[in-house]
């Protein structure tokens, strides 16, 4: 990468801190990744019977404690493999230690049990084991639910997003792995029930411990100690274990015009960076982005300071603007919006989103409801401040605040919410997980939004608000925090494979606009300066992040037909294809988007369509030129004749034009 580049992992990831990375354990077809004391991707052969098992420790506010591991031993025998650990959860204040026993058998499956002893009173939310059911060959599949009191119950896993917990009260739940084999998963030592994890953008579905009808939190004694256990059995013949074959390229091939278009791909100008943005006027112009989205609140006194620079921006661009409005809701719908409208005249937004402040919360199922105006007079108090505007309403936060919190769709023009990928964990593999998920979360909100045109965003990694907390999570060491505002993959090449992945999925569902995180700030492509610690991006003078360039070529393909696609490694690769057009209905050519969403090398086997292109590839080597130059796209393409295949370094993004 040359004297001047950064380190290579500052490059993916935009942080020198390593993520963790896994023990394969194999028995026979059964194999199951060791990672920091739990069990994930739990396979027969290539088909994934569960996404893992994790015994968790939280706080008192849903914070995860990160297990402190000592004495981890790993015994292989002919059966298979047994795991013996002792882990310590705590900070402080506080501390609460288990003994792990984990057993992976060709003979008799899986099992997991934990002892755990707290050292003092410790106050928590739950404590004890989570199980995740993938998605894949499950989501909409037969299921057969043993609860606790011995009665069998035949049901399905939800197709649809389901806003609360689809089974209580279990003890047992068994699905087909393939056909003539079933797996059992048996959870003692507590009460669990399931929730759908599709609904924070998790891809899967989790069974867990301690209702939530139960109190929290909760206390465990001091010196009490307690037991609980998971167990994976099967009931059929296992096949025989697959020979290891050579990794196979990923098969891209493309079809003819969908019926969707892609959509408006916005940013959204924060007020705490709204000067920042000013000053950085003409790189955000150089993203070609016509779609902004600026945010009031209206409980601050000071929500108007930041309007002028939004104001002046957007008419510099050109750019539409989105108003999301936070209403305090308790007084007059009316009154409140009057003088935000009077502020926001020279603004001139072409669209509204209208937030209630109590709903800023999330509401967990069973709870009491807050008391709000009703959604009739906002919406029509709405319409009055703003004529003209198109209006929409919905959630400020994520999908299962959407799902549980219904707007009156049929009075909106659009349904909009937000996203975040980092909610229950943050590791390089959770996070690409969530590209499962966007499909699922489309055909959920258009199941209950009628007419109403759909809307998502500003979203990415992290998390622009935390409706569960106090606030976003502190980050200043460059971790993989959950619920961070500041994830240092935004910086880096994984923060651009993911941008193109999370388009790849939304845009392909169908709606009307993508707003993909913010212009400058922590969910930005544009480096601030002088914005804390930002490992090269603070001594090198580059101001663009990888992702600038994934945003830029995304909204100039604004209105384009997504063309289908077949993708043998929808896991590893995303794939995202579009036919431009002139205006006058004559084809320009195809673009097609590549990421590796993985730390690997990875060969893609082209489209024919695609043997003689220009192409344009975004990686380590050309990292340092890609965080100066906003036109790198175009002045790094070049054009090759007779491409079979392509090779992806590492989170590598390919752009392609015929």
């Amino acid at each position: 990468m040359g004297e001047a580049g950064p380190a290579l992992a500052v490059a993916r990831f935009g942080t020198e801190i390593p993520d963790t990375r896994g023990r394969l354990l194999q028995a026979g077809a059964l194999s199951a990744m060791l990672d920091n004391g739990q069990l994930r991707y739990i396979c027969i052969n290539d088909v994934e019977v569960l996404r893992a098992i994790c015994f968790l420790v939280r706080d008192e506010n849903w914070g995860t404690f990160s297990p402190q591991i000592t004495g981890l031993k790993v015994r292989a025998s002919d059966d298979g493999f047994a795991v013996t650990y002792r882990a310590t959860c705590g900070d402080s204040s506080r501390s609460l230690a288990y003994d792990a026993a984990i057993s992976v058998s060709r003979k008799t499956g899986v099992s997991f049990a934990a002892t755990c002893t707290p050292q003092c009173d410790f106050r928590t939310n739950r404590t004890g084991f989570v199980v995740l059911h993938p998605l894949k060959g499950v989501a909409g599949e037969k299921v057969t639910v043993e609860r606790v009191d011995g009665k069998i119950v035949r049901s399905k896993f939800p197709a649809i997003i389901n806003p609360v917990q689809p089974f209580r009260d279990i003890r047992a739940l068994t699905h087909e792995v393939m056909p003539g084999l079933t797996a059992t998963c048996r959870m003692e030592g507590e009460t669990f029930e399931m929730e759908d994890h599709r609904n924070w953008m998790d891809a899967s579905f989790k069974t867990y411990v301690r209702p939530l009808a139960e109190p929290w939190p909760y206390v465990l004694k001091q010196g009490e100690a307690f037991g609980q256990n998971v167990t994976l059995t099967f009931e059929g013949k296992l096949p025989r274990a697959a020979k290891v074959q050579a990794s196979k390229p990923a098969v891209i091939r493309i079809g003819g015009p969908s019926k969707v278009k892609m959509p408006v791909i916005g940013v959204a100008l924060p007020a705490a960076h709204a000067g920042a943005a000013r000053e950085a006027h003409e790189w955000i112009a150089a993203t070609g982005v016509r779609h902004f989205v600026v945010s009031i609140d209206g409980r601050d006194p000071k929500f108007a300071d930041a309007l002028p620079q939004c104001s002046a921006l957007a008419q510099a661009c050109d750019a539409r603007v989105t108003l999301e409005i936070i209403l305090p809701g308790i007084g007059s719908p009316a009154a409140e919006l009057k003088p935000i409208a009077a502020a926001a005249r020279k603004l001139k937004p072409a669209a509204v989103a209208i937030f209630l402040a109590a709903d800023l919360k999330g509401v967990l199922p069973g709870a009491k409801t807050p008391e709000v105006p009703p959604l009739e007079e906002v919406y029509a108090a709405a319409r009055a401040a703003f004529p003209g505007a198109c209006l929409g309403g919905g959630v400020h936060s994520f999908f299962t605040e959407l799902n549980r919190k219904r707007p009156l769709h049929t009075l909106l023009d659009f349904v909009t919410h937000s996203t975040c990928s980092i909610v229950h964990a943050a590791d390089d593999l959770s996070v690409m997980e969530t590209l499962e998920t966007p499909p699922y979360i489309s055909a959920s909100a258009k199941a209950f939004i009628g007419k109403a045109k759909y809307r998502v965003g500003p979203g990415g990694i992290g998390a622009r608000d935390n409706p569960y907390g106090a606030g976003a999570s502190a980050n200043a060491d460059n971790r993989r925090v959950c619920l961070a505002q500041m994830d240092p993959r935004q910086r880096g090449l994984f923060g651009a494979a993911f941008m193109l992945g999370y388009a790849a999925a939304f845009a392909s569902s169908g709606l009307e606009a993508l707003t993909l995180g913010t212009a400058v700030g922590p969910l930005g492509v544009i480096a601030l300066q002088n914005a804390g610690s930002q490992p090269w991006f603070d001594d090198s003078g580059a101001r663009l992040y990888p992702a600038f360039h994934i945003l830029r070529s995304l909204a100039a393909a604004e209105g384009a037909a997504i063309l289908t696609i077949e993708n043998s490694a929808p896991g590893k690769i995303a794939a995202l294809a579009c036919r431009r057009d002139n205006g006058t209905g004559a084809a320009r050519g195809m673009l097609l988007w590549l990421a590796n969403l993985t730390g690997s090398r990875q060969v893609v086997k082209l489209d024919k369509a695609f043997a003689q292109a220009n192409f344009v590839t975004l990686d380590e080597a050309s990292f340092v030129r890609a965080t100066r130059d906003t036109d790198f796209l175009n002045a790094a393409a070049r054009r090759r004749s007779a491409v079979a295949s392509l090779v992806l370094s590492p989170y590598a993004v390919i752009l392609a034009a015929t």
